[in-house]
């Protein structure tokens, strides 16, 4: 098939055109610098030149394609309400290119119950084959720029390795070579309206994050209060108080995915994340 990809030289859109090239697909992806159109070239992708304010290139790129995997979002979290504008204006304009087609559109979750989600699951009722992939927290492996980073930056900083009370609480997790199968899974086979847990670990605990960014760091591991959370971790103090488990049983069982990469813990103990 020929899929458009947005985000496609993103940490999780670049496996996932390599995914889709592996299995036979045809890319093109979406870019709208020379940079990104070097990248999708050098992995055997075609360019489409564009943004997600560009609507009109968008429709013509959707209306060209068998299929759409959307992943770009605009990681603005100073003005995160303008962001998920920006991609419900996007999903608005891929599904009314897609309506009617029995195409398979696939996009991601970026909160709870947003006008995205709602218009995604919308179009399973007008011709268009929607799936929506629920990612983990810590989407894990090289070149990961998300909260583990965050998080070791953060122990350096202020020199030691926190978690919080007894450090119990869960954090589910998937490698981003597990989701980008996953995606491509979801492109192939997902029936229309389907909600998908990109999960691969339910919940490590978050003392044991800690211990290991504390090990490779030479640093003491400190269990510190709630009240002290937010002015250790900033805006990631409630994420890390929280205890989130999940499964995705009833996904693996839907598409037959099996999670085979590292998990969490050994893969921060390769070292990778660790290099300055």
């Amino acid at each position: 098939m020929r899929i458009f990809v947005t985000g496609a030289t993103g940490y999780v859109g670049s496996a996932v055109v390599r995914e889709l090239i592996d299995a036979g697909h045809k890319v093109i992806g979406l870019t709208r610098s020379d940079n990104g159109a070097t990248i999708l070239k050098e992995a055997g992708g075609e360019v489409h030149r564009g943004d997600l304010d560009d609507l009109d290139s968008l429709r013509d790129a959707v209306a060209a394609a068998d299929g759409v995997i959307h992943l770009a979002f605009k990681h603005d979290f100073s003005d995160f309400a303008g962001s998920l504008a920006t991609d419900f204006r996007v999903i608005e304009t891929i599904g009314e290119a897609l309506e009617n087609s029995s195409k398979p559109f696939v996009t991601t979750a970026h909160a709870n119950g947003t006008a995205s989600d709602n218009a995604v699951m919308a179009l399973a009722k007008r011709g268009v084959r929607t799936s929506i992939v629920s990612l983990a927290p810590s989407v894990h492996g090289e070149g990961d720029k998300g909260f583990l980073p965050r998080l070791i930056n953060i122990a350096r900083d202020k020199g030691f390795s926190a978690y919080i009370g007894d450090g119990a609480n869960r954090w589910p997790a998937v490698h981003r070579l597990d989701a980008a199968h996953l995606y491509r899974l979801a492109l192939e086979n997902a029936p229309a309206g389907s909600q998908l847990e990109g999960v691969a670990e339910e919940g490590i605990p978050f003392r044991e994050i800690a211990s290991v960014i504390g090990k490779h760091l030479n640093l003491p591991v400190v269990s510190i209060s709630r009240e002290e959370a937010d002015d250790h971790f900033g805006f990631l103090g409630t994420l890390a108080a929280l205890d989130i488990p999940r499964s995705s049983v009833q996904t693996q069982e839907l598409l037959g995915w099996r999670p085979m990469q590292t998990t969490l813990i050994s893969d921060l103990e390769q070292g990778h994340y660790f290099k300055d």
